[in-house]
């Protein structure tokens, strides 16, 4: 399969229009105009007036001419756009300008060893050590027994978006498939833009893209966040349905690795975990 890593200049230009494009401009207090507007979202020249640059700059800069903003133009952009956290990141890393606090550190080559007990040392609460590309990197018994069918998925298929995508087991395996779709596409464009070079992640994309519709749509819509806590409604077909609630952790010294913790959000799902993992 050919893979293409990330272009930086093209998808800095589709983001920043997509932004705009989404924006509300009564709902910014901007005034009325007589003219009808022919495209959705805010036009360039009020882009371009939030942000204190030229309407030319934002035109260059959507239609991927080369140009490569500073970090004070980048923040000023952010702000006029509204962006969250999470798409102020991925709009940093298209420019190439590390964020403020950010490490600058590459993919780790490995999970330490201290990380690999550690995910052992967390049973019974279900735990997996993950990179920034989804693969499952260490693992202990209680996750493995949760996600269905894991022992018979080879083991350069264990990535956490191929199971939710491409392994039959897991189909039904999130109440709301959508939105655990939704938020995995988020954080790995996220991861994508952070990691240009990596080709294995773009081959990643490339196949999901290919191989499943729902993937393809949500790549498409250019959501980017990365959800570090929530709650997941769960259906395991040995036990029936069970809420859990999730911790991301990232180590100091890893941080593109990942722990992600599970634990149960009421006492019926802890019944239905202590049933699974004695089976």
């Amino acid at each position: 399969m050919t893979t293409r890593t990330v272009d930086p200049t093209e998808e800095l230009a589709a983001f920043l229009r997509s932004r705009r494009e989404r924006l509300d401009p009564e709902r910014l207090g901007l005034p009325a105009h007589r003219r009808a507007r022919r495209t959705p979202g805010l036009r360039r020249e009020e882009v371009a007036e939030l942000a204190g640059v030229s309407t030319d700059y934002v035109v260059r800069l959507e239609q991927g001419r080369g140009l490569r903003p500073s970090a004070e133009v980048l923040a000023a952009l952010a702000l006029a756009l509204r962006l969250a956290p999470g798409e102020r990141d991925y709009l940093f890393d298209l420019a190439g300008r590390r964020r403020p606090g950010s490490t600058g550190g590459g993919a780790a080559a490995g999970p330490a060893p201290s990380l690999a007990r550690l995910v052992d040392d967390l049973s019974p609460l279900p735990a997996v050590l993950m990179d920034h590309r989804y693969d499952l990197l260490a693992w202990n018994p209680e996750m493995a027994r949760l996600l269905p069918d894991f022992d018979a998925v080879p083991p350069e298929r264990r990535n956490a978006m191929w199971l939710c995508l491409l392994h039959p087991p897991m189909r039904g395996f999130y109440a709301d498939r959508e939105s655990a779709l939704r938020d995995g596409v988020a954080h790995l464009r996220a991861a994508w833009a952070a990691h240009p070079q990596d080709r294995a992640l773009a081959g990643l994309v490339a196949e999901f893209i290919a191989q499943d519709e729902v993937f393809a749509r949500l790549w498409a819509e250019r959501e980017v966040r990365v959800n570090g806590r929530g709650r997941k409604l769960l259906r395991h077909p040995a036990v029936g349905a069970i809420a859990v609630d999730f911790e991301v952790l990232l180590p100091l010294e890893d941080p593109e690795l990942r722990l992600l913790v599970y634990r149960a959000a009421d006492q019926e799902s802890l019944a239905s975990l202590d049933r699974l993992c004695a089976r």
